[in-house]
């Protein structure tokens, strides 16, 4: 069993709470939250101890899962990697490059294991896609949502796009050959509308699209691969993958249908398969994974060198809207 402290106490660090309390590897030792009266009501909601010394906790424990404020990001990971403690950091890592750079160098002298909590990878829809994906040459991702006051801090692509960064990278696994990028300000005083262009070596293209101003939620991406189209709906945890083949003429075609190319150019078989989705808390499992890391000594499902590959794409693409001019390289 591995001792484990919680900084921050937030809507997400309660969420946090909750799950670790499920996890019976983990032995929650107690929480930090500099809000008194907010560290009060976590108390009496989950009873858990609430520590005075950040410094105090971080002592006590094997493991530190930061869900503070990203401005505190780098200052408690920090201190806890200079303590040798297991770091798991919520998305985005740091609020800066600089931080980034200095937080990976700081955590490979502590030779532990860091994980950022991208936890979209961990959505069940996309576990369930993850074995059909096959170099996908084009995709596109939309992910809007309602106004929540909440995040505005940031622009849009480092609140609700770095989702789909992540995701993206996660899969292409390719250099950035070119990012285009445009952005719209309306309620706050960065982006709230954001829409990005990522050209890859490989000549894959990913298109890009996040809005904290819609009238509806929406999480949805789709993949374009040879032969295939998978479409991922992380919002209604849904998937739906087509498929296009060689007609066999001896075999049925269950869920799917045949279409006539035209003289000469035969017959194509499409196959529609929904993959079962198997329930799971995301953030739960994100946790359970990072223990397995420890325990196994085996790399973090999102390695720190993953959280900052996002940041410095999303900081990129909000370079690109500042400049104004989208299609410069």
């Amino acid at each position: 069993m591995l001792k484990i402290a919680v900084l921050g106490a937030g809507h997400l660090g309660k969420i946090h709470i909750k799950c670790i309390k499920e996890i019976p590897e983990f032995d929650l030792v107690g929480f930090y939250d500099p809000d008194p009266s907010n560290a009060a009501g976590v108390v009496k909601e989950f009873g858990v101890t609430n520590w005075d010394s950040l410094d105090d906790l971080i002592e006590a424990v094997d493991v530190v899962d930061i869900v503070t404020p990203t401005i505190a990001h780098f200052d408690c990971a920090s201190r806890s990697l200079k303590k040798c403690r297991h770091v798991f950091i919520e998305k985005p890592i740091v609020t800066s490059l600089d931080e980034a750079r200095e937080l990976i160098k700081i955590a490979s002298e502590a030779n532990v294991k860091v994980q950022v909590g991208h936890v979209e990878r961990f959505n069940p829809a996309f576990l369930a896609a993850e074995p059909y994906f096959n170099r996908p040459m084009f995709i596109e991702t939309h992910r809007l949502a309602q106004f929540n006051p909440r995040g505005t801090d940031v622009p849009v692509i480092l609140d609700l796009m770095i989702h789909d960064i992540d995701i993206v990278l996660s899969v292409v696994r390719s250099n950035i050959k070119k990012i285009s990028a445009s952005g719209v300000s309306v309620v706050s005083d960065t982006p709230d509308i954001a829409n990005a262009r990522i050209e890859f070596d490989n000549g894959c293209v990913a298109n890009l699209t996040a809005s904290r101003i819609s009238l509806k939620n929406m999480r949805k991406s789709r993949f374009f691969q040879r032969d295939a189209y998978i479409s991922v709906d992380f919002l209604t945890k849904e998937v739906e993958v087509v498929r296009i083949s060689d007609q066999d003429k001896n075999a049925t075609v269950p869920g799917g249908f045949v279409i006539d190319l035209g003289p000469g150019r035969g017959t194509r078989q499409i196959n529609f398969n929904k993959p079962v989705i198997l329930p799971l808390n995301a953030i739960r499992k994100e946790l359970e994974s990072f223990y397995s890391a420890i325990i196994n000594n085996t790399l973090p499902s999102v390695t720190i060198n993953d959280g900052y590959s996002a940041l410095e794409v999303a900081y990129k693409i909000i370079e690109k809207i500042s400049q104004g001019v989208a299609s410069i390289s």
